[in-house]
């Protein structure tokens, strides 16, 4: 009698981060980043020459001293370490019935031996769950991008399916309202709650619009999910910033929504929380929380560039507190959510291998 039991697969993705906090560890990194055609969605020798004369020389000094900021003397990179703890605590959470691996876009651990190591451990087929919560063609569309070209070359490539964008899932919005709340159960209320998303080049915003035409990067135009709209960065993130203020019982005019993070001389989306929250600070706002729902792992952007930088211009600018909401990391309740989608399926592709 065959004592053969069917495992399934759960491939985790995320952005990536340098194995080190140094310049050359940077740059390395960097270079495959930025090097991918989806990111820099530009003339290949523009591209190459913005990578080689305007970035790599000068960019990896100066972001190597901003990891060393954030980076644990014994853990290493937070980005890499939060997502091997929602791993590991996804591995408990469902069962010798699942494998569950994590695999990086960019850098350490690739997304190819993870996904070889999922078939190694029995799985018969292969969930994809890219850990970013809005679809974007430089995130989720070129890490499912990789999967598939990695699956088109083994041997016998297992059936995958990929799970959607999930800025409006139940489980994540509670989750990230839960750890909303108890970072700020300690402290005064604040004045202000800003929801600070990545940023994007509108014209990969523009790419996604599906034929609608209505791409206007005004509030109107995101103020619901359509047809049209549906795989829209921008329209996605204020649907996330709405749900959470509802979840969080936030009254109109007490939130607001930015984005951080921009490269470039070339058009991003609006408005720039590096500019919001100065401004909110010479409005009279002193007391600012600031959530980055686009992230469930915090990392470079969250800890430095809002725990620290911003935090800094906030204080110059004349307000008192900036209070950075921790993101979902590996909190149970995050978990929870995780595994529910996962076991619930459902899983649409929403990218090609091209």
């Amino acid at each position: 009698m065959s004592t053969y039991t069917e495992r399934r697969g759960l491939l985790l993705i995320n952005l990536g981060t340098p194995d080190a906090p140094t310049a050359p560890a940077v740059r390395r990194y960097l270079r495959e980043f930025l090097s991918d055609p989806r990111v820099i969605d530009i003339d290949p020798l523009a591209r190459t020459a913005l990578l080689n004369f305007a970035i790599l020389p000068f960019r990896p000094k100066k972001s190597a001293a901003a990891y060393r900021e954030v980076w644990s003397p014994t853990r290493g990179s937070p980005l890499l370490y939060h997502s091997q703890d929602l791993t590991q605590a996804l591995r408990r959470e469902l069962g010798d019935g699942w494998a569950v691996e994590l695999g990086m876009r960019y850098g350490e651990p690739p997304i190819g031996p993870a996904l070889r190591r999922l078939q190694e451990a029995g799985a018969t087929s292969v969930s994809v769950l890219p850990l970013y919560p809005h679809y974007a063609t430089s995130s989720t569309g070129s890490s499912l991008a990789q999967v598939y070209d990695v699956a088109a070359s083994m041997a016998v490539p297992p059936p995958i399916t990929t799970l959607p964008a999930f800025y409006d899932d139940p489980g994540f919005i509670a989750s990230v309202a839960g750890v909303t709340r108890d970072a700020l159960a300690d402290s005064e209320p604040p004045d202000h709650i800003l929801f600070s998303f990545h940023g994007l080049p509108e014209r990969q915003v523009k790419a996604t619009d599906l034929g609608s035409g209505r791409c206007q990067f005004s509030h109107d135009c995101c103020a619901a999910i359509t047809e049209g709209n549906r795989l829209c960065y921008r329209a996605q993130s204020y649907a996330t910033a709405r749900a959470l203020a509802a979840s969080l019982g936030l009254d109109d005019g007490g939130w607001s929504v930015s984005f951080q993070s921009r490269l470039g001389r070339t058009p991003w989306i609006q408005p720039f929380t590096d500019e919001v929250i100065p401004a909110l600070a010479k409005r009279g706002v002193k007391r600012l929380a600031v959530a980055c729902p686009s992230f469930v792992s915090d990392c470079l952007e969250t800890l430095e560039e809002i725990g620290i930088r911003a935090r800094d211009d906030f204080r110059e600018a004349g307000g008192e507190a900036l209070k950075l909401i921790p993101c979902v990391n590996a909190d149970p309740r995050w978990v929870t959510a995780v595994a529910e989608m996962v076991r619930a399926g459902g899983a649409v592709a929403q990218a090609s291998p091209s």
